[in-house]
Order: structure tokens, then C-alpha cells, then sequence
């Protein structure tokens, strides 16, 4: 008897509160990754077209926000920016980014490690690397939280 009373509460209760997939959202894998890889498709874009500002909004735009590279670490996100601009001060410079190699490793819920090769086609000559991402969700979504970046000469 016990048994049949738990069944009909159970019942009463998912026909009240149902758990359906439109009002209980349960994140994969495969939707974080893919809005990782929009925010770095977006990035991409805005760099090709010469946006350094739209580029850095897949930062998590902080004063802990840690960028580093050959140059050293760049802190906060004022820091990276100005490092940008400082490196990169005109369309020729930047030239055309591509990512490639793409490869995420999930750290927790909300923390991914993405690794990668970057290459930009330049007309004063092509350079490219490797970079590891540190990203973190936030309640705004997912942000890089801190960027390795290094050039990667060409074997001979």
C-alpha cells in the first residue's frame, strides 16, 4: 500500500512539474564546445577585419585577466588590449588569422583548456604558432580567462 501512495505522489508531482527539455537545460560537451568555438569563430572575423576591441570580447574582460607570450605577461584586460594595439597597429600587420588544431580538453563544468595552432598570412610574410586557452564560463558565458600564445618558426 505504502508502495502505491509513493507512485501516485510521484505521478502527481512530474504531471505538475514536468521535466521536459524545454524548461530543464542540461549543458553537453558538445554545446560547450560549440560555444566556445563560435566565440573563437567570432574572433577570428573581427580580426580579419581589423576590429582589435570586437576580437578581445571573447575575453574575460578583468584586471586578472593574464595574457602571455615572448614579449612577457600582459595583466588585465586594458593590459592585453594595449598589448594588441602595440603589436599589431594596422590591417597589414594583422593580416589574415586562421585557426586550426583545435583541441578541448573540459576542466569541470565550467572549465576548458583549448589548444591550437594560429597562422596570419601576411604580405611582409606569414607567422604563426601555438596557443593554450584557459577559459572559464561566466554567467555572461564563456570567456578565455588567460592566453599562451607563442610563434612557432617554420622548420627548414
Amino acid at each position: 500500500m505504502t508502495v502505491s501512495w509513493i507512485s501516485v505522489i510521484a505521478g502527481l508531482l512530474l504531471t505538475l512539474f514536468p521535466l521536459s527539455k524545454g524548461s530543464v537545460r542540461f549543458n553537453t560537451v558538445a554545446d560547450d564546445q560549440g560555444a566556445i568555438r563560435k566565440i573563437l569563430d567570432a574572433q577570428q572575423a573581427a580580426w580579419n577585419e581589423g576590429n582589435v576591441d570586437a576580437f578581445l570580447e571573447g575575453y574575460w574582460h578583468s584586471s586578472d585577466l593574464t595574457f602571455s607570450g615572448s614579449g612577457g605577461t600582459a595583466r588585465g584586460w586594458d593590459g592585453v588590449l594595449a598589448r594588441y594595439k602595440k603589436n599589431y597597429p594596422d590591417r597589414a600587420t594583422m593580416g589574415q588569422l586562421d585557426f586550426s588544431d583545435l583541441e578541448f580538453h573540459f576542466l569541470g563544468k565550467d572549465a576548458a583548456l583549448v589548444l591550437g595552432h594560429w597562422h596570419l598570412a601576411r604580405a611582409q610574410g606569414d607567422i604563426g604558432g601555438v596557443f593554450s586557452l584557459v577559459w572559464q564560463r561566466f554567467p555572461e558565458g564563456w570567456r578565455i580567462i588567460h592566453d599562451h600564445t607563442s610563434a612557432v618558426e617554420k622548420a627548414k
